[in-house]
């Protein structure tokens, strides 16, 4: 071989390990037929507590508080309240679930819109204002363990104020309440909105979702989204909750995920159910893109060494600079074109087949004609935002963080 072929092999490597580990993923996401996790789950366990659910023997549902943290969503929470009066799990005997929404010092109506819409909730409804509590920081995290504290319910499902969600959503979560060895559960997430950065946000979120998904499924978990996730209370504390990391205002989510999934291997499971999605509006300036994935980005320098959640990152790094090297490598020699060739039809080819049944699950299959565009667009985009999030500074919900 010459020179050009050794170096096109070894920059065409790191495309064939993708394409190795996210064929490997598709297999594992067409595993996650609807219900299918949760018959199985249901089928091996008995109710954890007396609030399990069993259809079939007509027992009662289990109690369940909806966690929202909230700050200046006045305008975006009616309409959350509003899907949860729709929950179709309100027909079952007894209030099935409580609303708890933390207010982390809003300084709009948020407070105002929660007490309005508390006169006449069909489910108990709080308002929790941090403001009002002694010693307590500010942030999601805080708001969600000030929500934990006067939680009344064994599971606490979270959500974010300005997220939508269906009618069937908790319902799409109750089998899994019931099975014992269940500890921590992740929903699927779909960006909405109109325009061509809307569906490239989309596009990309509906790959980090199914990845996420897949890799609970490989019982090797990677990454959660804190805009629709359960877990258990005990478990929560079992692990000391966010304690660790508490210091950094993004993580509420995977690094919980971690460390339950470090506590229980067999613990973890993904709703993959379309009721149980998630619907969250897309941000709508590249600026507001930017300052959101920096601050997604910021917690991965302290992903554990070794650990899944890193080793994927590196790998999906690598595959998408590899590309632009060979491109470069083309330019230069152009008799490397057989080596470009594979490693982009080797990426781009497991992109579209992983891809292909998690946008079916969301009904967005035609955003598949947009992988060549995400795809030319992505490195540039992936160094910049994880380069600013080492080095942690951007502006969030009126807050800077960095």
């Amino acid at each position: 071989m010459s020179g050009t072929d050794w170096l096109g092999l070894l920059l065409t490597l790191p495309a064939a390990a993708y394409a190795a580990v996210f064929l490997r993923y598709r297999r594992a996401w067409r595993g996650l037929r609807p219900g299918r996790m949760a018959e199985e789950t249901a089928a091996a366990s008995k109710p954890a507590d007396g609030h399990g659910l069993n259809a079939a023997a007509g027992a009662p549902a289990p109690l369940v508080s909806v966690l929202i943290a909230a700050r200046n969503e006045a305008a975006a929470l009616p309409r959350l309240l509003a899907d949860l009066r729709a929950q179709t799990w309100l027909h079952l005997a007894g209030p099935p679930f409580e609303v708890i929404v933390a207010d982390d010092h809003s300084t709009d109506a948020t407070a105002a819109v929660v007490c309005a819409a508390a006169a006449d909730s069909p489910f108990p409804l709080r308002l929790l204002a941090l403001a009002g509590l002694p010693n307590r920081p500010t942030g999601k995290k805080a708001a969600v363990e000030a929500a934990l504290a006067v939680a009344r319910a064994p599971w606490a499902v979270c959500t974010d104020a300005d997220c939508r969600v269906g009618e069937g959503w908790l319902a799409a979560y109750a089998p899994y309440f019931a099975a014992e060895q269940v500890q921590f559960i992740s929903g699927p997430v779909l960006l909405t909105g109109r325009g061509l950065l809307a569906d490239l946000q989309g596009l990309e979120l509906a790959a980090l979702v199914g990845t996420g998904a897949a890799s609970i499924a490989l019982a090797a978990p990677t990454m959660c989204n804190g805009a629709n996730l359960a877990y258990r209370r005990a478990a929560f504390h079992e692990v000391g909750g966010f304690r660790g990391n508490d210091h950094l205002p993004s993580g509420d989510d995977e690094f919980l995920l971690h460390k339950l999934a470090a506590r229980y291997p067999q613990g973890i499971r993904f709703v993959a159910d379309a009721a149980a999605t998630v619907r969250t509006a897309a941000q709508p300036t590249l600026g507001a893109l930017l300052q959101q994935r920096v601050r997604w980005a910021s917690k991965w320098r302290h992903y554990q060494p070794g650990g899944a959640s890193r080793g994927l990152a590196l790998l999906v790094l690598g595959a998408n600079l590899s590309l632009y090297l060979l491109a470069l490598l083309l330019l230069i020699r152009p008799a490397a074109w057989p080596w470009a060739a594979a490693g982009w039809a080797l990426k781009l080819g497991a992109d579209v087949a992983f891809l292909r049944p998690v946008l079916g699950f969301f009904g967005r299959r035609r955003w598949l004609g947009l992988v060549p565009l995400l795809q030319l667009l992505y490195p540039p985009y992936a160094l910049a935002v994880g380069l600013l999030g080492l080095r942690g500074g951007y502006q969030w919900k009126g807050r800077r963080a960095g």
